[in-house]
């Protein structure tokens, strides 16, 4: 029996210890492709025959590249959870959408790391204030940071559920301007239009990239399960306090004190069993 309630206690279960373990696998199958199989992005210049290319960089890309697709599908999958909020206004909605925001958060702030050690030896600088799609993703990131934080305040959770949904919305909007903005502002940009087309992937480096993309979303199926069932936890345990608060104080508050408290009058039957008391 406490073996039961102990696997009761946790957020895992078979299938998502399967799960991390297959993305445990994915990510070593991962990293020795990407950096020690698969080779680096050397080209051959048509005119002057001198080579050119990313050379080794190109290998943060087999990370940073489904980071990005995956930060996008976490966000859009919070503002939906967030829609369901303001409609439905159930509990399971408001959970997903602060997971799905949480685990979005992180892998924006890996799409930033990633991309920063990425540009250093192909830009030859960590950050570039004026690259429009790396303006972008820092709002993107600061806004769902302050999502988070909003979702951290203290009030009413029904009403600090749908601010949040608000602000989760709004915040979504900059999603086609991060994905887009090389091809809308090509001038204010040091990413290249298409570095996926342009690298010509194929063979070992197009499975490498492939495979990037399914163990990471593995991994980050495994996150939001947890991050899910954690937050299901924690606002199973506030529901519980709440209620055990309510008959604390019901069991220690008298007849007299709680209609007085409401500003109702006592009925006369209470008042006769006060007096017989």
């Amino acid at each position: 029996m406490a073996g039961r309630d102990e696997r009761r206690d946790t957020t895992g279960s078979r299938g998502s210890r399967l799960l991390g373990c297959a993305g445990l696998v994915g990510l070593a199958v991962l990293g020795v492709l990407a950096f020690v199989l698969t080779g680096p992005d050397v080209r051959i210049h048509p005119t002057t025959g001198e080579e050119f290319g990313q050379l080794d960089a190109v290998r943060m890309l087999y990370l940073h590249v489904p980071m990005a697709v995956l930060m996008y599908v976490s966000y859009l999958l919070c503002a939906v959870a967030s829609v369901g909020v303001l409609v439905k206004r159930t509990p399971w909605w408001d959970v997903m959408a602060h997971s799905a925001a949480e685990v979005g958060t992180v892998l924006c702030g890996l799409v930033l790391v990633t991309g920063s050690i990425w540009g250093r030896p192909v830009w030859n600088t960590w950050w570039e204030w004026g690259d429009v799609r790396l303006m972008t993703t820092l709002v993107l990131f600061l806004m769902f940071a302050g999502y988070l934080a909003l979702r951290r305040t203290t009030g009413d959770p029904r009403a600090l559920s749908r601010r949040a949904a608000v602000v989760a919305l709004v915040a979504v909007l900059d999603i086609p301007l991060v994905n887009r903005s090389v091809e809308w502002w090509e001038n204010r940009t040091l990413h290249q239009q298409s570095t996926l087309g342009d690298l010509k992937i194929e063979d070992l480096t197009l499975f490498t990239l492939m495979l990037g993309f399914l163990v990471l979303g593995m991994v980050l199926a495994w996150l939001l399960l947890h991050r899910f069932r954690v937050g299901w936890l924690e606002r199973a345990a506030l529901d519980y306090s709440v209620a055990a608060a309510i008959i604390e104080r019901r069991a220690e508050t008298s007849d007299t004190e709680a209609y007085r408290a409401v500003g109702d009058p006592m009925p006369d039957s209470q008042v006769a069993k006060g007096d017989q008391s």
